[in-house]
């Protein structure tokens, strides 16, 4: 992604660089199964047109990827 990521402005989402390899590697695994079922639970209350539950689904998505994001920075350079 070649963006800058805005959480990484707040001193909480700073501070996720500093968790162990480990503990970040298995952080955002976790985070990129939440996207995607966020993103199935975004697609199945479109269909049934329940627009803010579409819109609530697609929000949680959209901050997983981002937090996933960051904890997969390299901070070794």
């Amino acid at each position: 992604m070649g963006y800058l990521n805005p959480l990484l402005k707040l001193p909480a989402g700073r501070a996720l660089l500093d968790l162990p390899p480990e503990d970040r590697r298995r952080i955002e695994a976790v985070l990129r199964q939440l996207r995607d079922q966020a993103n199935d639970e975004a697609e199945s209350a479109w269909r049934r047109r329940k627009g803010p539950m579409a819109a609530y689904w697609r929000a949680v998505s959209t901050y997983a990827r981002h937090l996933a994001h960051a904890l997969s920075k390299d901070t070794t350079q």
